[in-house]
Order: structure tokens, then C-alpha cells, then sequence
């Protein structure tokens, strides 16, 4: 259980923490009894086998998900107190995403991609914002390419850029260069570090891979859904 001092400088919070869904044959137990604080401007690496509910509970910081016991609270606010459209305006405010899949859309451009949030938040300077930042991560020359006319390391490259044009305090990165190959994946990753220290943002991650959870300044273990 977090110490009060651990709380007052938490920047995620979760006390108690459980997900379970019901099955065929039952109830099943994703995530039980997870305890964590996490400060600000750290580096979090989340690992575990496959099945652990790494990803679970990715989402349940995030409030993509919610818990079935537990609590998570956010910058102060408890996300199990919101209603979705709470959620997502936290989200919207404090949270970049980064996901395996990339998750652009394939009719915009790699501009337009990165542009969204901004215009979405009612940002009269969305596209200098995304210009610049589509430059920073070396993609001046491929402004105008939707996602099928990029590589998987440039449409990662393009979905950094578009988690970090809003300027979040919080990133979230799921197998972030699960489906690049291992020299791509480094260059991302030295990005991502790059970009992070930049910014100072609070990076939580989820991998498999040892040598990137190292990278990281703690690694948060799971084993059948608690913390190791």
C-alpha cells in the first residue's frame, strides 16, 4: 500500500486494484490487488509473460477500461469517479498514446494524422504545431503520404509525433515497436527516450523486451494478473 508521502507526489495512483470478466466457465481474474504509485517525469516499464494483464492494466490507467474493485487516480482525479466523457477529457488533456498497431487513419495524411488532436482540442495552431513536430522526428519530406505510403518505422515515427503534439504529461506505450524489426524498433525507442526527456513527460510502457524495460528508471513486474 503507497505511504501518504508516495501519494501526495504520485502522479498515477492505484489502491486495490482489480479486473476480472465473466467467461463460459466463469468469473476470470485479470488483475488483483494491484498497488502502484508512479511519480512525475518517471520512466515505467511494465513487463510480464503474455497473459499477465499488462495491457489491462495499460488500459485501466488510461481509463480506456475500468476496474471491478479498486481505485486509479490520475493527477488528483479519480478516473473510478468519471463517467466516460470525464475520462475522456482527461485523456484528452494529460495523455499521449503509442500503440503496437500504429492506429492512424488511413484516409489522412501524416500532417493531417498528427494535426487531429490539436483540432479536436479547438487548437487554432494545429498545423505549425504538427509541422514542426513531424520535422523533429524526421519526417519533413513525408508530409503529405497517407499510412500506406509509409514504412512501419515512419507511421510509428508519425503516431510519436502525433502522441506528443498536445504536449501530454503522461505517455502510454503499448509494445511500442512490436511490429517493427529490431533495427527500426531501436531508432524508434531512441526517439521516443529523446523525446520524452524533452518534454519531461511521465513515460509508461509495456514490453516484452528486457533490454527496453532497462532502459527505463523501474520496472513494475506482473505474474497471473499481481505484481511480482
Amino acid at each position: 500500500m503507497p505511504t501518504q508521502a508516495e501519494s501526495q507526489r504520485a502522479l498515477i495512483e492505484t489502491r486495490n486494484l482489480g479486473k476480472r470478466v465473466a467467461t463460459r466457465d466463469g468469473e476470470l481474474s485479470i488483475l488483483t490487488a494491484v498497488d502502484l504509485v508512479i511519480h512525475p517525469a518517471e520512466t515505467v516499464a511494465i513487463i510480464g509473460e503474455s497473459g499477465s494483464g499488462k495491457s489491462t492494466l495499460l488500459s485501466l490507467l488510461a481509463g480506456l477500461d475500468t476496474p471491478s474493485s479498486g481505485s486509479v487516480t490520475v493527477a488528483g482525479r479519480e478516473l473510478t469517479a468519471l463517467d466516460e466523457d470525464g475520462r475522456a477529457a482527461l485523456r484528452n488533456s494529460l495523455i499521449g498514446f503509442v500503440f503496437q498497431s500504429f492506429q492512424l487513419l488511413p484516409g489522412l495524411t501524416a500532417l493531417e494524422n498528427v494535426m487531429l488532436p490539436l483540432e479536436l482540442a479547438g487548437n487554432a495552431d494545429a498545423e505549425h504545431a504538427a509541422r514542426a513536430l513531424l520535422q523533429r522526428v524526421g519526417l519533413a519530406q513525408r508530409l503529405t503520404h497517407t499510412p500506406r505510403q509509409l514504412s512501419g518505422g515512419e507511421q510509428q515515427r508519425v503516431a510519436l509525433a502525433r502522441a506528443f503534439v498536445t504536449q501530454p504529461s503522461i505517455l502510454f506505450a503499448d509494445e511500442p515497436t512490436g511490429n517493427l524489426d529490431s533495427k527500426t524498433g531501436s531508432h524508434i525507442i531512441d526517439l521516443m527516450f529523446e523525446l520524452n526527456r524533452e518534454r519531461n513527460t511521465t513515460l509508461v510502457l509495456v514490453t516484452h523486451d528486457a533490454s527496453l524495460a532497462a532502459r527505463c528508471d523501474r520496472t513494475i513486474g506482473l505474474v497471473a494478473g499481481r505484481l511480482a
